[in-house]
């Protein structure tokens, strides 16, 4: 079956590139080189990679970055751009949730919610996790950003689904507290002028959650933080008024 997120990004990739939430590129590339400390030699994967604006941004800068994503429609403009921008990225056509990658990769990049947390089942989810720690090296990181469940709860879900009704291109919202699921019906125009309507499925956790999941699939030390689009930074606290979390992981060693 058909995921929601499959029929959005089947052609949406133009659409996709002039979002607001992409237009944070540089400085989130900014905080991969500070963790990274500017080391070129070290390889990095760019799990779920949409566009590839992190990915290309990083081979502009001299990395060596291996991206990959599900939909083929967005690989072909991330495919576009390194080409007009003359760099060799290597983009491949691959799932989160099943295992591709072992020890080849000193970080892994999974921004924007990406792969995680867009499955439609936590047992995917955490597939993703855990073969991005696979493909890890010890003392790899993973660097994410991910949907903070303290928002909705801080700010109530009645407030909270009340702030994100309006809007043209949104319908219906619901959030679950038994499973920590916001289902959205939206309708969007893709690449080729056309509509469609689909209900997208996400999964919100709390920093608690996270540092669990992550530390069960194999990472040892997990600091989170406030996400702030295009100034991720470890000195930003996060707060219930963040409505992303922005994870830092290190992989055993």
């Amino acid at each position: 079956m058909t995921q929601w997120h499959e029929t959005l990004f089947a052609n949406y990739g133009k659409t996709y590139d002039k979002e607001c939430f992409t237009q944070g590129t540089l400085g989130e590339v900014d905080f991969v080189e500070r963790e990274l400390e500017s080391d070129r030699s070290k390889r990095i994967l760019d799990i779920a990679c949409g566009t590839g604006r992190h990915a290309i941004e990083l081979a502009r800068r001299g990395y060596h970055v291996t991206g990959f994503d599900l939909s083929e429609g967005q690989l072909r403009r991330a495919r576009e751009k390194a080409a007009e921008a003359r760099l060799a990225v290597d983009f491949q056509r691959r799932d989160a949730t099943e295992p591709h990658f072992n020890q080849e990769f000193d970080a892994a990049l999974m921004f924007c919610e990406g792969a995680f947390p867009l499955m439609d089942t936590d047992e995917k989810n955490f597939a993703v996790l855990t073969h991005a720690a696979t493909a890890l090296r010890p003392g790899g990181k993973l660097l994410q950003t991910t949907l903070n469940a303290l928002f909705p709860l801080f700010h109530s879900v009645k407030d909270f689904l009340g702030a994100n009704e309006s809007g043209a291109a949104f319908g219906k919202l619901t959030f679950d507290l038994m499973t920590f699921r916001e289902q959205v019906e939206m309708t969007f125009t893709d690449d080729a002028g056309e509509s469609h309507t689909i209900t997208s499925n996400e999964r919100y956790h709390t920093p608690a959650e996270m540092r669990w999941l992550l530390q069960t699939a194999g990472f040892a030390k997990v600091d989170i933080f406030g996400c702030h689009l295009g100034e991720f930074s470890r000195d930003h606290a996060l707060t219930p008024d963040d409505f992303e979390m922005l994870v830092v992981a290190e992989k055993k060693r």
